[in-house]
């Protein structure tokens, strides 16, 4: 089988505007949930949210950010880092080797309700000439597969909160069918607008707690009242492994085990005996030929509902056993939909190189039926020869990534 090299790392969060910074957030516990200061929010019932740390704009110039919606602006943001990091500024790679694998779960929202605004409002006669390229669900990716030249097929991924996760596998699939050498995989998400926020309202997900934003978001705490909504990009470069032994790269990880399922169940509400996660789970260990004992961390989803976080504790329990230690990286930075996925994928990966296993914050007063070990306070050491990204999303879809050292 061919081996899978992660070897370059970039994102923009609200907890840093690059990789590095984003990793030391969440060393540091910090969380990144504040109040939404916009009139538009101050009627809604969830009046807060984890909003990126660094404009993206600051990145662009004017006539740019005319063309990108935000999230194509923090997906090209991530894009670049992590191509810098894996040393492709200057060792380039051959076009119709190269593809792009980002996914987004709604797109660019912020710029459709822009645009139609101004429509309804008569201010214009007609819509922007980037209003379709701005809105697009498969923006992101033609943004990165553009700026990069990449003729081996640009991909963009739709799979709700599952998506950033499900874009890495699937590069990996493309590595592995000896369709490409090199894949930019990620996603990226940015939408934190009055309709989002009401719409996962009204479906009771997001967390009300307005009077205390940093301790809104509380995976797995008796607590927990729902999701805190969160936005920015993470974007891995994946590269053949005989590739990047041949120029010297250095590799983050290896990308051993992927496993994509679906529950079939209901639109919102994940199976309730975890059937599908624990399937996810299980094909992620078959393909990467390790053993349940092997794996001694767990990133998990976690999103701080009152029903998903305690589905997925009964099927780690039953896949992966009891010994593996655990994170919730949302407590920290929110939930970034799409991106989310592709985010807590580069904090495993960095948790893998480190030895190092950031805290959960918020976890005050476990539910009772949390029965397996996770991290609060200070970042744990530990030795880790594989660590597992479990995502899950809107629609039954469940992805587990498993990296495993070089």
């Amino acid at each position: 089988m061919t081996d899978v090299m992660v070897t370059g790392l970039g994102a923009t969060t609200p907890l840093g505007g690059d990789s590095h910074e984003h990793w030391k957030g969440l060393l540091d516990g910090r969380r990144a949930v504040t109040a939404l200061p916009y009139d538009w929010a101050q009627h809604l019932t969830t009046r807060i949210a984890a909003e990126l740390h660094t404009d993206p704009a600051t990145h662009f110039e004017a006539r740019d950010i005319r063309r990108y919606d935000r999230v194509e602006m923090a997906a090209l943001i991530a894009a670049r880092e992590a191509w810098t990091d894996a040393g492709l500024d200057h060792d380039p790679v051959p076009s119709d080797r190269l593809a792009v694998c980002v996914g987004t779960g709604m797109g660019g929202l912020t710029s459709m309700l822009e645009q139609s605004q101004f429509l309804e409002a008569g201010g214009r006669r007609r819509a922007s000439p980037y209003a379709i390229t701005r809105t697009m669900a498969s923006g992101p990716a033609a943004c990165v597969g553009v700026e990069l030249r990449a003729q081996a097929g640009v991909h963009s991924v739709a799979s709700a909160c599952a998506t950033g996760a499900e874009a890495i596998a699937l590069g990996a699939d493309l590595i592995r069918l000896g369709r490409a050498d090199v894949v930019v995989a990620g996603g990226a998400e940015a939408v934190i607008t009055g309709l989002a926020i009401s719409g996962f309202s009204a479906l009771r997900a997001l967390s009300t707690r307005n009077d205390d934003p940093q301790g809104a978001s509380r995976p797995w705490d008796a607590g927990r009242d729902g999701f805190v909504l969160g936005e920015g990009a993470a974007v891995v470069v994946l590269e053949r492994a005989s590739r990047a032994t041949a120029r010297g790269a250095r590799a983050w990880a290896r990308l051993s085990g992927v496993g994509i399922t679906s529950d079939g169940y209901d639109l919102v509400q994940p199976r309730p005996d975890g059937a599908g996660v624990a399937a996810a789970i299980t094909m992620a260990m078959r393909d990467a030929r390790v053993s349940a004992a092997e794996i001694t961390h767990v990133n998990a989803h976690a999103t701080g509902t009152p029903v998903g976080d305690m589905i997925e504790v009964a099927a780690l329990r039953r896949t992966v056993g009891d010994h593996p230690v655990l994170t919730a990286n949302k407590s920290a930075h929110g939930h970034l939909l799409g991106a989310a996925g592709a985010v807590e994928a580069v904090a495993t990966i960095r948790a893998l190189h480190a030895g190092h296993v950031p805290p959960t914050c918020n976890l005050d007063v476990p539910d009772p039926a949390l029965d397996l070990d996770v991290v609060t306070g200070d970042p744990r050491r530990l030795e880790m020869p594989a660590a597992l990204k479990t995502a899950f999303g809107f629609g039954g879809q469940n992805v587990a990534l498993i990296f495993t050292q070089v």
